[in-house]
């Protein structure tokens, strides 16, 4: 008898030894916290994901979404980088996650955050009023190299990515362009379709409502192979039309806070995952005219790293890095 007792013993730890530990799953609500006010570009991303999330029942605890804009989005990164360690706060935004502390003095660093997942990529279009006899990429830079520096081009805010593609198409193409900051797109499409100015980069969805109603026309896209969405067949590339950038894409991103433990960025990864198989997300960047470019973990680390480099470079060219 007391022999069986031992050896039951010995069986029962060495089950509880071989045991795994039990992979982090949320128990309580998650908080969505959105760098940008309702209804902007990023709200609509941290809401469909919410909502494809609830649909197949992707996560047990519910997810509450927090608009925290203010300062570009800096508001919603600082408040992600001071609860270091709290793995039930999901920050959504874009590479502002990591570009403004290059570009602005605000209260954290890109590594207090911990880069979770990349969905998508809003791409950038060269935009002409649509009377414009600007018909081609090489039309819209003869035309800045016959004026230099009156050719104006309008975005959203100073310093950021509209202003930075405005840069990088003045160096690689030796022109002077002038820009012209709104406070988003929209008001530079406005600006665009009332022959205000002479173009803007905006993303595709920004402009399409003055496209379909033939007040803007896009030139061309930058990005190294055609868009695939319904109606962009035609847009040549940039790179191929006259003006050598290959590549510029905002991606669309998800972080937690610095010092989370590997198995929730793992878990929530896996979730994101998930919600970028689903019909309802693959119809979501069909109406945005996004593409869609799920990365994580050293796929994304690699593209961080690349991104900033290259917009630290023209950051540091115009004078604009934070001192």
């Amino acid at each position: 008898m007391k022999k069986s007792l031992i050896i039951a013993c010995m069986a029962a730890a060495a089950g509880s030894v071989a045991l795994p530990a039990l992979a982090f799953e949320p128990e309580r609500p998650v908080e969505f916290v959105v760098t940008a006010g309702p209804g902007g570009g990023t709200d609509i991303f941290a809401r469909t994901i919410q909502s494809i999330i609830a649909k197949y029942e992707l996560m047990k605890a519910p997810v509450v979404v927090v608009n925290k804009g203010s300062a570009g989005g800096a508001e919603g990164f600082v408040y992600a980088a001071t609860a270091k360690g709290d793995a039930y706060k999901l920050t959504f935004g874009t590479n502002n996650a990591y570009l403004l502390p290059v570009r602005a003095k605000v209260p954290y660093t890109a590594a207090d955050l911990t880069p979770v997942a990349a969905l998508a990529s809003d791409e950038f279009v060269l935009w002409v009023n649509g009377k414009s006899d600007v018909k081609t990429a090489a039309d819209f830079i003869a035309k800045a190299k016959a004026a230099p520096g009156d050719l104006k081009v309008a975005g959203s805010q100073s310093k950021d990515v509209d202003q930075i593609l405005t840069s990088m198409i003045g160096e690689v193409t030796g022109t002077k362009i002038g820009y012209v900051p709104f406070k988003s797109g929209g008001e530079a499409a406005v600006q665009l379709a009332g022959d205000h100015v002479a173009a803007n980069v905006n993303n595709p969805s920004e402009n399409l409502g003055q496209w379909q109603a033939g007040m803007v026309k896009p030139v061309c896209v930058f990005k190294s192979e055609k868009l695939k969405s319904e109606g962009w067949a035609d847009v040549p590339t940039c790179k191929e039309s006259g003006i050598p950038i290959d590549n510029y894409a905002m991606p669309r991103t998800v972080w937690l806070a610095a010092g989370v433990e590997q198995d929730v960025v793992d878990f929530y990864s896996g979730v994101l995952k998930k919600v970028s198989e689903t019909p309802e997300w693959q119809k979501y960047l069909a109406d945005t005219s996004q593409s869609g470019t799920y990365m994580n973990g050293a796929d994304l680390a690699a593209f961080i790293e690349k991104d900033e480099a290259a917009v630290s470079e023209v950051l540091k060219r115009e004078g604009w890095l934070a001192n």
